[in-house]
């Protein structure tokens, strides 16, 4: 089934919407919480919660990206979890992740910079990477995957990975500059 029709099946509530979300996305939701979460039953109970926000909080109308969505969603549950259960304690595989892009991301310092224009302009910039690089970015950032993972996958070295990722950062935060965030 289509993700349109899996959208029409929520917004008519029509049960049989969560049963094909959980067919046809069930290993990507259990993937994404689980670079986050260690926990077999933190991560079946943050996939739950994200189908379960879902149907409560019907998507939108504008909804381009029906996959996207829910994965942020999922995400989003996970790191709460996340915070919860290390609340002094920290995760090292995902928070080393979040260590290496916190110093690119502009602090706010009470200019309330607006997320969503922040997001946009990440994403102009990925856009104009080339396809491994964004990916490689991608499945480090917003998957949490580690760098080994990240190199098997795309048949490198951990060294190649890390400095490709590196590269990356110091070009988006140019970019992020030249775009008029301000760093200091």
């Amino acid at each position: 089934m289509d993700d349109a029709s899996i959208v029409k099946l929520i917004r008519e509530r029509n049960e049989q919407a969560i049963a094909e979300m959980q067919r046809k996305y069930n290993k990507l939701c259990y993937y994404v919480a689980g670079n986050i979460l260690s926990q077999h039953e933190d991560i079946e109970e943050c996939v739950n919660s994200a189908y379960y926000e879902i149907w409560n909080n019907i998507p939108p109308d504008d909804l381009n990206d029906f996959r996207s969505y829910l994965c942020r969603i999922v995400r989003n549950i996970a790191l709460n979890r996340l915070k919860y259960n290390s609340a002094e304690k920290r995760n090292p595989q995902f928070t080393v992740s979040i260590d290496e892009i916190s110093g690119i991301i502009p602090s706010d310092d009470g200019k309330s910079i607006s997320e969503d224009v922040l997001a946009d302009a990440i994403s102009r910039f990925l856009r104009s990477q080339d396809e491994k690089h964004r990916n490689m970015f991608i499945r480090r950032y917003w998957f949490g995957d580690s760098l080994s993972q990240i190199a098997e996958y795309f048949g490198m070295k951990e060294k190649t990975v890390a400095t490709y990722l590196f590269r990356t950062r110091k070009k988006l935060k140019a970019f992020l500059q030249k775009e008029g965030y301000d760093y200091e």
